[in-house]
């Protein structure tokens, strides 16, 4: 199973560009698999819900299931190790990581401007992704000698050809 990290900080268009990897990659028949990193414990479920509310009482592990889906809840923090080995276990393909800034799989780093720069020396990355419209001085990032690509709007075509190229 193939992993790969989107990193950047908050607002850098993480979510944005997975969510196309992940309809570009599902569109050529790969099982894909997402992980994302919450720094900010985030509910994951609707107050008031039965499931929220069983949460709400004290369930340690709370699991919601349908004719067509399973979601589990657990009030504990989960290794990385261990969601990847459960998502190659499902059978995935591929797994795309949100965040997760210091795991050391190969990474696409979105930059939002020239504050963000301090994150090329992070471990894996292989290539650069920085909005048109970002206020950064390309030397510093065409000087890492990763390749980089600039897009503008949900303009990620150069990306998603890169990634394929990648696999």
């Amino acid at each position: 199973m193939k992993v790969l990290q989107v990193v950047g900080y908050k607002n850098a268009g993480k979510t944005t560009l997975v969510s196309e990897i992940v309809r570009f990659l599902s569109a050529k028949g790969l099982k894909i698999g997402t992980i994302k990193h919450d720094s900010h414990d985030n509910e994951p479920d609707i107050p008031g819900s039965d499931s929220w509310r069983h949460r709400d009482a004290g369930a340690k592990a709370t699991a919601l299931v349908s004719d067509s889906r399973t979601m589990w809840i657990r009030e504990k923090p989960t290794p990385l190790s261990e969601l990847l080995a459960a998502m190659e276990a499902s059978g995935m393909d591929f797994t795309i990581l949100e965040g997760f800034k210091s795991a050391v799989f190969p990474k696409l780093l979105l930059l939002r401007g020239e504050q963000d720069t301090e994150l090329l020396s992070l471990p894996g990355v292989i290539a650069i992704i920085v909005r048109e419209e970002a206020d950064i001085r390309l030397d510093p990032v065409t000087q890492a000698n990763y390749p980089v690509f600039q897009t503008g709007g949900l303009s990620f075509g150069s990306v998603l050809d890169f990634i394929m190229g990648w696999l």
